[in-house]
């Protein structure tokens, strides 16, 4: 946890909710958001992750949100704990498996584009009059340096759903402003996560790691302080409808 780079008081009083909170980014969000004072209502999308949030916050729901219902209740979820949300955090996605293009099935294809894309939209549709409550609320969804690069193969679906993300930010950003609603993203290249564990050979990522011009692969704890910038009006509420890439140089647009 990186509590030396944060004010205890920087995010005092202001209520956060974020998705895919359990594991690897998300985890890592969370204990930075806290070492800041946030008060945060969470969601973890793999089963059994959400005892990583043991100790850390009383409001964690558990769903699997490739099912559309588990979503809503998720929504309902929120809304039983506050009446205002000061940032909203989209975290929660993930590839599900590599599906060759030519070999896709469509029930694959709805499960990845209902955790990547559908949820984003559900979720933030709901919460949209929970963050007008805010006097100067942020939006912040995860995207992928794939959203740009189109990923590699297998990952075509999953890569197309971050890019419509990444759109669909800058449209929020546009439409929320005179709310004084910021959306903004945070577009992570290659970092070291159970994701990878699971998608990518300990031979991609080698390959990986020498194209970087900085030489490494990324960590969690590279992306968090991120989200904390953006979820801070003191810090960035100037700043709005950005994708904002963490990759070490993997890309340089």
């Amino acid at each position: 946890m990186n509590t030396k780079l944060f004010d205890e008081k920087l995010l005092k009083g202001k209520t956060v909710v974020i998705t895919g909170a359990g594991r690897g980014i998300g985890l890592a969000i969370v204990n930075d958001l806290l070492a800041c004072g946030a008060n945060v209502i969470a969601h973890s999308g793999r089963e059994g992750t959400a005892k990583n949030l043991d100790g850390l916050t009383s409001s964690v729901a558990e769903a699997d949100f490739s099912d559309a219902t588990s979503v809503d209740d998720f929504i309902e979820f929120v809304k039983s704990k506050t009446s205002c949300i000061d940032v909203l955090i989209n975290n929660a996605g993930t590839m599900l498996g590599r599906f060759p293009a030519d070999q896709l099935t469509h029930e694959q294809y709805q499960s990845v584009v209902n955790l990547n894309q559908s949820s984003v939209v559900q979720i933030t549709s709901a919460l949209i009059p929970l963050l007008r409550n805010s006097n100067h609320a942020s939006i912040i969804n995860t995207v992928s340096i794939s959203a740009t690069t189109g990923g590699s193969p297998g990952s075509s679906i999953y890569s197309a759903s971050k890019a419509f993300v990444s759109t669909y930010t800058k449209a929020l950003a546009r439409e929320l402003a005179p709310d004084n609603i910021r959306a903004n993203a945070v577009s992570p290249g290659t970092i070291v996560t159970d994701f990878h564990t699971r998608y990518s050979s300990e031979q991609k990522l080698e390959s990986t790691r020498k194209s970087i011009p900085l030489k490494c692969l990324g960590r969690a704890n590279d992306c968090s302080p991120c989200y904390v910038f953006l979820a801070s009006e003191q810090l960035s509420g100037y700043i709005t409808g950005q994708v904002i890439e963490i990759n070490g140089g993997q890309l340089i647009a």
